[in-house]
């Protein structure tokens, strides 16, 4: 109860509490302005602008992390002679720490000598700088990129552990009333591990909401605020500008999206763990 109290109970009060009052990094709890937060927090450009493409950031990455997870998870589990070498250097990139992660692909993306200029210029006739980190369009799929290839070897994981505990009497009954291949697989074994491949996009989709690293090493929340997801977004507006009333009351605002986001899906596992 003691380690609840101090690492749950505690944060969500003060966090609660500097949303409900005038607070600064030095001076919280000043003066309780009510609802005043919030309805800045509302009103900002900014605030909206990160909530939205926080949300679309996290639902794009965790889609494109569980079908890559779960297609090279079933290659895998038909492919067991590959051996554990092979599974332990698809799990690499899960150890990797994310500032780590970030600064490989901010050389990657490097436009003086990255490996994507370097085979864009030897591939294709064009000579130009190809900067994908400078770019407003094309930054958010950068660290988008990083994020996939970090954290889909964790659905690999779940899903391959899924795989091979599957019922093997229930999948020799099938193959004896015919079933074979893909109809093999779309009846008996996508169903007893579709419970998993949702839980594990439930997962994928809290971490997607929760990036920070990457964008800190890779754009600091730019060019523009083509970057500014949520997380950044709080940071900077608590240890830069100093405001953490604002910051609480943006955090306040991300758990009601995420909760929205995240409950369907929560309901949609619970339903496939009991069938």
């Amino acid at each position: 109860m003691l380690v609840l109290v101090v690492l749950a109970a505690y944060p969500l009060v003060f966090i609660a509490s500097a949303a409900f009052t005038e607070s600064s990094l030095g001076r919280p709890f000043q003066e309780f302005v009510g609802t005043a937060n919030f309805e800045a927090a509302l009103a900002s450009a900014d605030v909206r602008t990160s909530l939205a493409l926080g949300t679309g950031y996290a639902i794009g990455v965790a889609v494109a992390s569980t079908v890559l997870g779960t297609l090279t998870a079933i290659a895998l589990w038909r492919s067991l002679w590959a051996g554990a070498f092979v599974r332990t250097v698809l799990l690499l990139p899960m150890i990797v720490p994310p500032v780590v992660v970030g600064i490989l692909f901010s050389f990657i993306f490097s436009p003086s000598g990255g490996l994507l200029h370097t085979l864009v210029q030897h591939f294709t006739p064009w000579s130009g700088t190809f900067a994908v980190l400078s770019d407003t369009t094309w930054a958010v799929f950068g660290v988008a990129l990083a994020d996939v290839w970090e954290w889909t070897p964790l659905v690999v994981l779940l899903v391959f552990t899924a795989l091979l505990g599957q019922d093997p009497h229930v999948t020799e009954a099938a193959r004896l009333d015919g079933a074979t291949g893909l109809r093999l697989f779309r009846h008996i074994t996508l169903p007893a591990i579709a419970g998993t491949i949702a839980a594990a996009f439930l997962i994928r989709l809290i971490l997607a909401f929760k990036v920070f690293d990457l964008v800190y090493v890779m754009t600091s929340g730019g060019p523009g605020s083509s970057t500014l997801v949520p997380a950044y977004l709080i940071w900077r507006t608590a240890l830069r500008g100093f405001d953490v009333g604002m910051a609480a009351t943006v955090t306040l605002l991300l758990a009601v999206v995420v909760t929205v986001v995240t409950l369907p899906i929560f309901l949609i596992v619970r339903r496939l763990r009991d069938v």
